[in-house]
């Protein structure tokens, strides 16, 4: 294959990822060997993600016209790009850990719905609860006031049954 048929694939392959993104982060990986890095993209891909390193001029190319043009500016010396296909926290979860465990590479930019994320917001949106614990959250909130009633009832319900257990005794003695 020509290395213009594989910088045209290439291309592709990150057009093809980059449509199907929610959220696009611009990593470091200097001083990862393949073994880390490897280790890192099935941590994210655990997740509904993706970890891709990349050349610069072909992501510029891919990058262009989509919601993720943002990046270009970002896209300078040795970098990745962590794809997040299915949640937007999960893979800047997974890269920041790797971060703090390794001590090597580090988090540049991100990208989200056309938005340009700092380097400190790709950090924060690591912080945020993952799609599951929102969700766990917002089930108890919905859940909290129906069982608030349904122990209020049931009080109600034991009062009385007790009130009337008490006046059946006074009666039998």
């Amino acid at each position: 294959m020509s290395t213009k048929a594989f910088k045209n694939d290439k291309v592709a392959l990150i057009k093809e990822k980059i449509d199907k993104a929610q959220v696009a982060i611009v990593s470091e990986y200097q001083g990862l060997s393949v073994e880390e890095i490897t280790k890192l993209r099935r941590e994210i891909q655990k997740d509904g993600g993706d970890y891709m390193v990349t050349k610069n001029t072909l992501a510029k190319i891919a990058i262009k016209g989509t919601p993720y043009e943002v990046l270009a500016e970002t896209l300078k010396g040795p970098i990745a790009i962590a794809f997040g296909f299915n949640d937007q926290v999960a893979p800047a979860k997974a890269l920041s850990k790797f971060i703090k465990d390794t001590k090597k590479g580090e988090i540049i930019a991100a990208a989200m719905d056309g938005k340009l994320l700092s380097a400190a917001e790709a950090k924060a949106l690591a912080n945020l609860p993952s799609k599951e614990e929102l969700y766990a959250k917002m089930l108890g909130c919905i859940n909290s006031p129906a069982s608030g009633i349904a122990n209020s009832v049931n009080a109600v319900m034991s009062s009385l049954v007790r009130a009337v257990a008490a006046v059946r005794d006074q009666k039998q003695a």
